[in-house]
């Protein structure tokens, strides 16, 4: 196992970022090198009108339940303070950050001088003698720094994609799995697609789970290995696998391994390690219908989330019903959004459409 630096969090002010460049088109990680502003792709990807029709698959479509929303809120580690006017500020751990937000198409509810108070703003402006892309309105800050999750630490890290290695709003399905864990009386077996930072996959091994963490970036796996050091975690069992997800999974299946629990969290575009292209449309059915059949014989749950797509969360809805159609286990589609309540308000922004199978009762 690589080792983490002990120094990292020290680094000086001007030493370039070693977050993983990689984002998808509204520059969220998903495990992909993005695309140049202008290039084109140097594999492309199969149109989809002359891939073979997928087949229907026979049997019983799962019962559903949609909308269900999924609500984050304050703690001691994180807070969505105010949004408005396309951008938010949030706290994360001890700072207060301002990123940019399209859907907060509504007005700030907080007076100017909180949003000044502020101890870094994302610009998207290039400065190759510092950080880039953040300005810092009062002292210059480190470019690491430490924060938790449920008692997790992890590393927060300011990235030149505006984000800080973690999304708060998925604490609702990290949460619900760790409980799944603990109550399966026996070793999950979890993996973790387009696993990023891996604070999901420090999560479910702190549970109990053994897990695997799959992510295209060898950035962003050392970030997760730094991680799983930094939580003491080192000694519970995580392979982390640099390699494209879809090839991945492919592979599993033709080995017949299996889990009982997948996360899917992918961009809406990107590459893998080795150029391989990603497009949500173009492969997320494949996707699916690969991952469902590489679920364990005591399947407890599948969870797919979505950022940046020109889809609604019923379309997810039914890509799983239509997945799930004959699984021979019972279980329960649940799709919605993932939501974060402000602070101080009851204001909520919404962040990621979801889609989840889910166990009628943990094995």
């Amino acid at each position: 196992m690589a080792k983490s630096d002990p120094k990292r969090k020290h680094r000086p002010k001007n030493r370039p970022s070693s977050a993983p460049a990689r984002k998808d088109g509204d520059g969220r990680p998903g495990g992909f090198r993005p695309r140049p502003k202008h290039a084109q792709p140097a594999v492309k990807a199969e149109p989809a009108e002359q891939r073979a029709p997928r087949q229907p698959r026979k049997g019983a479509v799962p019962p559903g339940e949609a909308p269900l929303i999924l609500e984050t809120t304050a703690d001691a580690n994180y807070a969505l303070l105010d949004s408005g006017d396309g951008e938010k500020l949030e706290r994360y751990g001890p700072y207060r950050i301002i990123r940019p937000e399209a859907q907060a198409i509504w007005a700030k509810k907080l007076p100017q001088d909180e949003w000044a108070a502020a101890d870094a703003a994302f610009t998207g402006d290039t400065d190759e003698e510092g950080l880039g892309r953040w300005r810092f309105p009062g002292k210059p800050l480190d470019e690491t720094w430490e924060m938790a999750f449920d008692g997790i630490p992890y590393f927060g890290r300011f990235t030149s994609f505006r984000h800080v290695g973690v999304f708060p709003e998925q604490a609702v399905h990290w949460r619900d799995m760790a409980t799944r864990i603990g109550k399966a009386g026996r070793q999950l077996r979890v993996l973790n697609l387009f696993g990023y930072t891996g604070v999901a996959s420090l999560v479910a091994a702190d549970a109990g789970a053994h897990v695997t963490h799959v992510d295209a970036s060898k950035k962003a796996i050392t970030w997760a290995r730094e991680n799983q050091e930094l939580a003491k975690l080192s000694d519970r069992p995580i392979r982390w696998i640099c390699e494209d997800a879809l090839k991945f999974v492919q592979r599993e299946a033709r080995r017949g391994n299996s889990y009982d629990i997948i996360l899917l969290d992918p961009p809406a575009y990107g590459r893998g390690p080795a150029g391989e292209i990603w497009q949500l449309f173009e492969n997320l059915a494949e996707m699916l219908d690969t991952c469902r059949d590489i679920l364990s014989d005591r399947p407890v749950m599948m969870t797919l989330t979505a950022y940046a797509i020109r889809a609604s969360f019923f379309a997810m809805h039914e890509m799983m019903r239509d997945v799930f159609t004959g699984f021979s286990h019972d279980g329960l589609i649940q799709s919605g959004e993932l939501i974060i309540r402000e602070e101080a308000s009851d204001r909520a922004l919404s962040t990621s459409l979801y889609s989840r199978w889910i166990a009628e009762e943990t094995p």
